[in-house]
């Protein structure tokens, strides 16, 4: 508007550099959205993004290939796209065009926001005794939340949207973002501690800030599901609504909060300057996890082969419901 203003009042002779001008700055937009929402299919196998221009969103829908879970290929497809996101928001600042100013992460998969780590994976990783990938996946888990933490180094807050169950892995990255809509049916746990061993990528860092060190250590010992009701009454979940208005209500969130972003965002960034979240205290978890898990007995790993079995029927039945309606 200021731009076409300027046009207005300059000497005809002016007029069309400063249109020029502007059409380079709409050209510039263009190019950045058809970069980073253009051709999602193309880049990503794992996940689908989209970029919402009108609201300055970038939608992120995970839709992993194999288990339900932070498989390799999911973590490796959100790496990359965290990168570009990161990129983005230096693009725009270039361009003049306005930073975004929220992030949604969500799921494809009906029933199932993210399961949590590839336990078959872990499986076959401690009994090989492979320290060095252990330590990989794990870091790759942990650089992938705490991007989440840091809101991607930009002024925009992050929307964990859950319209499934959350557990393990999944219940920490709903946990790194700045708000939780969880639908009502969606459970949240952390069951880890029923084959020996504990959540090592931010769950207990997460938890601790959000409530208190007591009732992190609480959780993670007692493996239990909670809901989403019960998580709200504790708060750790923002907001809990009917099953299926999940994402209207993230919508709905973006809207209301359009006049109020900067202070929105301001608030989140005292949160975080008042408990900050250092990488390398995730970073120092994971060894410890590693080692943990390297101390698993067979007795230990065959409880998690079962619960990997569980997950992956689980993720069967629901495409047969799925394939049946």
């Amino acid at each position: 508007m200021a731009a076409y203003e300027e046009a207005r009042r300059q000497p005809a002779g002016l007029r069309a550099g400063v249109r020029n001008r502007i059409a380079g700055v709409v050209q510039q937009q263009q190019q950045i959205q058809a970069q980073v929402a253009g051709h999602p299919g193309d880049s990503y196998e794992e996940i689908e993004v989209a970029l919402d221009e009108a609201t300055a969103t970038f939608w992120c829908m995970m839709r992993p290939l194999g288990p339900p879970s932070y498989t390799p290929g999911l973590l490796r497809d959100l790496s990359r796209m965290q990168a570009r996101l990161r990129q983005l928001g230096i693009e725009r600042a270039a361009a003049g065009l306005n930073p975004l100013r929220y992030f949604v992460v969500g799921s494809k998969l009906p029933g199932i926001f993210n399961l949590g780590g590839d336990l078959s994976l872990f499986a076959k990783l401690i009994r090989a005794g492979d320290r060095e990938e252990l330590r990989r996946y794990a870091r790759a888990c942990v650089d992938v939340v705490y991007e989440n933490a840091v809101s991607y180094g930009q002024p925009l807050v992050t929307i964990a949207l859950v319209a499934g169950d959350a557990l393990g892995g999944g219940f920490e990255a709903a946990l790194s973002c700045d708000v939780i809509v969880a639908e009502r049916s969606t459970r949240f746990g952390l069951p880890e501690i029923l084959f020996n061993l504990f959540p090592g990528m931010g769950a207990y860092s997460f938890i601790s800030r959000r409530l208190d060190a007591a009732r992190a250590t609480k959780m993670i010992m007692s493996g239990r599901i909670y809901t989403a009701d019960e998580l709200y009454e504790m708060g750790l979940v923002d907001i809990v609504v009917p099953d299926g208005e999940g994402l209207a209500t993230v919508k709905d969130y973006v809207a209301r909060n359009r006049r109020r972003h900067n202070a929105v965002q301001a608030l989140q960034q005292v949160r975080k300057r008042v408990a900050p979240l250092e990488l390398q205290e995730l970073v120092d978890v994971v060894e410890i996890w590693v080692d943990a898990a390297l101390r698993l007995t067979e007795a230990d790993l065959r409880k998690m082969e079962r619960l990997a079995g569980a997950q992956d029927r689980r993720r069967a039945l629901d495409e047969a419901r799925r394939a049946a309606m």
